[in-house]
């Protein structure tokens, strides 16, 4: 059996990421840490697919017709 020498560590990269991410966001308040996350998940390189699936679902949600909180019959589903 052939065997190829790791080039690639995925177990390392993650800790060094997390470590790394949890250096930059350990003084922030709970606020402060969503909007860190936000902006790079929209500036990140899935944000231009995040954006488009953003739209396409606030897109079908207003082709559907206005949302209520009410049931078919009326009744209220809160």
């Amino acid at each position: 059996m052939d065997t190829k020498k790791k080039t690639f560590d995925c177990l390392e990269f993650k800790r060094r990421t997390q470590a790394r991410i949890y250096e930059e966001i350990r003084d922030m308040t709970l606020d402060e840490q969503l909007e860190y996350f936000r902006i790079r998940a929209e500036n990140g390189p899935l944000g231009e697919w995040w954006k488009a699936k953003k739209h396409s679902s606030t897109a079908r949600a207003s082709d559907s017709g206005r949302m209520t909180d009410e049931a078919t019959d009326g009744t209220s589903v809160i």
